[in-house]
C-alpha cells in the first residue's frame, strides 16, 4: 500500500510540475523581421527594338535648308526605385556619347502613364541633347513604371539643324554622312 501511496503522491507531483511549466495566457507575440533593399534600375523599351533612324530631306529649291524628316516615339522609359531614408527623391538623367557635328537632337519625356504606382517623377522640358548629363527626370521617389512599352514616360526624339542661336549645334558644322551614331545614356541616381 506503502508504494501505490508514493506511486500516486510522485505522479501528483510530476503532474502539477508539469501542468504549471505549460500554462498559457491570454496573450502571446513573436516578432517579424522585414528586410526591403534599396532599388535603381532604368531601361529603355520595348528592348528587341531600341534603336532608332531619323534623318533629313534635302531642299528641292534652292535657297532653302535641310528638314527633319519627322521623330520618333516608340520607345518608353522604365524604372523601378526604392530610395533610402537618407535620399528625399531621385532623378533620371540623360546624355549622349558624342555629338553630330550641325544637327541638335531633341528629347521630351511625357508624363508616366501605364501600369505604374508610387511617387512617380516629372519630365522636364523638351532638352536638346549634349555630352553632360541634362535631368530628363525629377522627383522620383519609391516607385516603379510598370514594365514594357506603354508603361514609363514615352520618349519623343527630333532632330533639327543647328541654328547657332540658343542651340548646341550650328549649321555650318553639317557634314554629310550616310550613317553618324549616337548612343544615349539614361542614368538613374540619388539626388
Amino acid at each position: 500500500m506503502k508504494g501505490i501511496k508514493f506511486t500516486l503522491a510522485f505522479s501528483a507531483i510530476l503532474f502539477a510540475s508539469i501542468e504549471m511549466k505549460a500554462q498559457d495566457s491570454n496573450t502571446d507575440s513573436h516578432t517579424i523581421s522585414i528586410t526591403v533593399p534599396e532599388v535603381a534600375l532604368a531601361d529603355i523599351e520595348p528592348a528587341a527594338n531600341k534603336n532608332i533612324t531619323l534623318g533629313f530631306t534635302a531642299p528641292t529649291e534652292a535657297g532653302l535648308p535641310i528638314v527633319a524628316d519627322g521623330t520618333d516615339n516608340t520607345l518608353w522609359l522604365n524604372y523601378s526605385s526604392i530610395k533610402s531614408a537618407s535620399d528625399a527623391t531621385r532623378n533620371v538623367s540623360v546624355k549622349l556619347d558624342a555629338l553630330i557635328p550641325g544637327i541638335d537632337i531633341n528629347l521630351t519625356a511625357a508624363a508616366a502613364s501605364g501600369s505604374g504606382e508610387g511617387d512617380l517623377g516629372t519630365p522636364s522640358a523638351q532638352l536638346t541633347l549634349s555630352a553632360a548629363d541634362q535631368t530628363l527626370i525629377s522627383g522620383i521617389g519609391s516607385a516603379y513604371t510598370g514594365d514594357g512599352a506603354n508603361n514609363g514616360h514615352n520618349l519623343t526624339y527630333a532632330l533639327a539643324p543647328g541654328s547657332g542661336s540658343g542651340t548646341i549645334a550650328t549649321y555650318a558644322d553639317l557634314e554629310a554622312t550616310s550613317t553618324a551614331v549616337a548612343t544615349v545614356t539614361y542614368t538613374i541616381s540619388d539626388n
